[in-house]
C-alpha cells in the first residue's frame, strides 16, 4: 500500500508547473477510507502565491468532504528524500494528528518515513487556541 502511494505522488510531480524552480513535487494523501487524494506544485513567478503539492492534495480532500488523513507520500522529480515544508507542515496539523505517516522519497536509496509529530512537534492546533476544531 505504501508503494502505490508513492506511485501516485510520482504521477502527480509529472503535472506539476514550475517553471521557475524546475522543482516538480507531487504528493498524495490517503484518507482514513482509503480513498487517495494527489496533488502536485504550481509556482507563480512572485513565488509567494505558488501552491505545494502536499496543500493542493488536502484541498482537494477537503473539497470531497473528506477531514481524516492516515498517510502521505511527497516525491520530487529529484527523488531528494523531501519533506513538507513548515507552512504544509501546519496545514497537515489543522486535519491529521502526530502519527500521521509522510512517506519521503528517496529514490534508489527507498523512502524515508516520519510521523507529523517528528516533522512539526509543539505545532498550532485547534486546541491551542481554544476553539473545538470541528
Amino acid at each position: 500500500m505504501p508503494e502505490d502511494l508513492l506511485v501516485r505522488a510520482r504521477e502527480a510531480s509529472e503535472s506539476s508547473y514550475a517553471p521557475y524552480s524546475e522543482y516538480e513535487v507531487g504528493a498524495a494523501l490517503r484518507t482514513a477510507d482509503g480513498t487517495v487524494f494527489a496533488g502536485c506544485n504550481v509556482e507563480n513567478a512572485n513565488y509567494s502565491n505558488s501552491l505545494h503539492a502536499e496543500e493542493v492534495a488536502i484541498a482537494e480532500a477537503v473539497k470531497a468532504g473528506h477531514r481524516e488523513f492516515d498517510r502521505l507520500a511527497v516525491s520530487s522529480t529529484a527523488r531528494d528524500g523531501l519533506t513538507p515544508c513548515g507552512m504544509c507542515r501546519q496545514t497537515l496539523a489543522e486535519f491529521c494528528d502526530d502519527d500521521l505517516v509522510v512517506v519521503c522519497d528517496a529514490g534508489e536509496e527507498g523512502t524515508i518515513e516520519y510521523t507529523l509529530g517528528e516533522l512539526v512537534p509543539d505545532t498550532i492546533t485547534p486546541e491551542t487556541l481554544g476553539v473545538d476544531g470541528n
